[in-house]
């Protein structure tokens, strides 16, 4: 847990065209009145950000809530069944077969996604009581070994004076609330200090305006020569056995995966160009306080105008800061709506010229299970995921600007209820002795020898956090409850086929319900099973049992179904990552975090004034930035891989035709928009059936 730091600033001096430059000037354990009415820039915390509520988007404050609590007794205990693994083992079960962004969203959606969540939302974990999830060696659908017994998992801790009594179990986030760059810099004077260059003393006035970095990366934790003083890192896998070599940033989950460190160096080196574009006369608090606000934008612009839109979320017209409206992380979006996983790719694909490696560093990296290949003069690392965790080293070998590219090469995989076993079964996990290229795929059970599924944990963090089931949840965003299970997938049936290989008799317990018979590309043309394009193409996956028959036979009524699985099954609305229900996560707390922001970049007139005076704009794409900073070259817009193709004309529908997914026909006067690939039948008219053609 972060301790709470809130900082004050002075006023320096206003200019003529009137950007106020401050510097630290201690700091303030209790927002006041009297401190707010002088808060010309962000304070750490989130503070006085708004003047007459200082505490709205402060970090350690509880999560605000958008439907009431869901607790077992009302109070504090979670619900427990069905357990979570068993769930898992039936619905996010991938069985090693990639299902593709239907929009092309590069793998940037989940990275960005993540640095975003590592600026606005960190649980309180400190004290938390230890509730292992429960794992079955006998489940008949269970292809892990887990020598532990059951999967590690710790609650959030109680807010103080809350889950007892009649009070309602509440949980704190530690993280300010706002899009501030709080990754880059931390909400912690002291972690701040020891990031920025100069002496670690307690007085920030006396610190260099750049950030530490060597030789373009984020410092390790004995950079300073003592590493039991330097800030916290998480550090599991790889880095469990030296922690001191993990980097340090802003956040203590900067080592999670190579992405995420990348980003992290990125935004360090981002704000040292800044730093060093602002003429010498100024102080080095000034200059520190100018990049700080240019980087923060940054991070707002990029999301506002590049994260969202790709993925489809749109959100009201901003109308400007209005101090009525409330920040504040919801913890249905921190529990439950912002938990895309399944967006998650298995590998990532960093490429350079050839000769941009040694033959000795490509050995050390195929040491390490990662693939090497050579093509049209670039040489490819295919990365597992698994490989990627905590593995600072690996980044610093490869290098941020390849990093970054390779992110935006491919597309992550589609946001729906499956999830890479990587995450799903072995996350952070190291393989067994003698498998160091046992990684990925089919093979992934043989490599393993303990479990920690996120998929799992998913669903046991919104029980702990009293999320409502899923139509509860559906009604507190505005939305109708859904009455069958295929009205949540919008296939044609929750029944078990009548195949001679799923045991009738038992069809939940099966597991050839799981077996994947179909794959189709973004076009609607089907792929087949197995082929080089079944791993690269397929964004449409048809399986021996529908989802909804999966859905129906594990929690057999609709209104026992929890919030993450129901939303994550949700059928995508078209042209977007989501169904009805996380999109409308999404938008409010998005809308939300724009408009109650004193210093959206929209609404901060200081950023007009820095670009008049100094000639530094925070308008600039992810691609513009990672060439600023590492010289690579991207595609312009890194988080789409082609341009989106045009609706298709719409044409009278028809029988015998096989009709493809986005396929537009007309019927009795009305447009439809083909939602699933198939051959048209005489009674499967597009109002008959809604699982096939959506009205537009």
């Amino acid at each position: 847990m972060h301790a709470a730091y809130r900082m004050r600033y002075a006023l320096l001096a206003t200019t003529a065209i009137g950007i106020a430059l401050a510097v630290p000037a201690g700091s303030m354990t209790a927002a006041s009145a009297a401190a707010c009415t002088v808060t010309t820039e962000r304070t750490l915390d989130g503070s006085c950000n708004n003047l007459a509520n200082p505490d709205w988007g402060r970090a350690n404050t509880p999560y605000i809530r958008v439907a009431p609590a869901h607790y077992l007794d009302g109070i504090s205990a979670p619900v427990s069944t069905p357990t979570a693994r068993y769930i898992s083992n039936r619905i996010f079960n991938d069985k090693a077969q990639n299902i593709f962004s239907e929009n092309h969203v590069t793998q940037w959606g989940y990275v960005w996604g993540q640095f975003l969540d590592h600026t606005f939302g960190l649980r309180q974990s400190t004290g938390g009581e230890n509730t292992p999830l429960n794992f079955n060696n006998a489940d008949p659908l269970e292809e892990f070994t887990n020598d532990l017994g059951s999967i590690a998992f710790t609650r959030t801790p109680a807010a103080p004076g809350t889950g007892t009594g009649t009070s309602v179990r509440q949980e704190i986030n530690t993280e300010s609330s706002y899009i501030n760059a709080a990754g880059v810099y931390s909400t912690s004077e002291s972690r701040l200090e020891w990031l920025r260059e100069g002496p670690v003393d307690g007085n920030l006035a006396n610190n260099g305006a750049r950030l530490m970095l060597n030789q373009g990366m984020l410092p390790r934790r004995d950079a300073r020569g003592n590493a039991a003083t330097a800030p916290v890192m998480d550090a599991d896998g790889r880095l469990a056995a030296n922690p001191a070599k993990a980097m340090v940033a802003g956040d203590p989950r900067a080592n999670e995966n190579l992405g995420l460190t990348a980003v992290q160096t990125l935004f360090a080196r981002e704000h040292n160009r800044i730093v060093n574009a602002l003429p010498s006369s100024l102080s080095e608090a000034e200059k520190f306080s100018i990049a700080r606000r240019v980087v923060g934008a940054e991070q707002e612009y990029i999301t506002y105008t590049g994260f969202l839109p790709a993925l489809g979320v749109g959100l009201a017209g901003y109308r400007g800061y209005d101090p009525s409206v409330n920040p504040s992380m919801s913890n249905e979006f921190a529990a439950t709506g912002y938990r895309a996983h399944s967006m998650i790719h298995g590998e990532v694909e960093p490429s350079a010229p050839d000769g941009s490696w040694s033959d000795a560093q490509l050995a050390s990296f195929t040491s390490q299970g990662v693939e090497v290949e050579h093509e049209d003069g670039l040489t490819k690392l295919v990365i597992p995921l698994n490989v990627a965790f905590f593995n600072p080293d690996l980044l610093t070998g490869i290098g941020v600007g390849p990093m970054l590219k390779g992110i935006g090469g491919e597309s992550e995989y589609r946001n729906d209820e499956q999830i890479d076993n990587q995450l799903r079964s072995t996350l952070f996990q190291i393989p067994v002795p003698g498998n160091p290229s046992c990684l990925d795929g089919p093979t992934l059970p043989a490599c393993f020898k303990g479990v920690t599924d996120l998929g799992a944990i998913d669903i046991a963090r919104g029980r702990d956090h009293g999320m409502p089931t899923y139509n509860a949840l559906r009604a507190a965003y505005g939305l109708a409850p859904k009455t069958s299970f295929t009205s949540i997938t919008g296939e044609s049936t929750a029944q078990f086929p009548n195949d001679p290989l799923i045991n009738q008799a038992d069809p939940i317990n099966d597991p050839n319900i799981l077996d994947f018979t179909h794959l189709f590309d973004a076009q609607g043309n089907e792929i087949p099973l197995g082929s080089p394009a079944a791993e690269t193409d397929a964004v449409t996956g048809i399986r021996r049992s529908t989802l909804a028959a999966r859905l129906a036979g594990v929690f057999g009524t609709v209104a026992n179904v929890d919030g993450f699985t129901g939303m994550m099954s949700e059928r995508h609305l078209p042209g977007r990552e989501f169904g009805e229900l996380q999109l409308a996560i999404w938008k409010k707390q998005f809308e939300a975090l724009r408009d109650g922001d004193r210093f959206f970049y929209q609404a901060d007139r200081a950023l007009t004034d820095i670009q008049n005076r100094f000639g530094i704009t925070y308008r600039h794409t992810l691609s513009e930035l990672i060439a600023l900073n590492t010289g690579v070259q991207t595609q312009a817009n890194v988080f789409i891989t082609a341009p989106a193709a045009p609706a298709p004309a719409a044409q009278p529908w028809a029988t015998g035709v096989r009709y493809a997914v986005g396929d537009q026909v007309t019927f009795g006067g009305s447009t439809y928009q083909c939602r699933q690939a198939h051959t048209s039948q005489p009674d499967w008219t597009p109002p008959a059936t809604p699982a096939l053609w959506l009205l537009l």
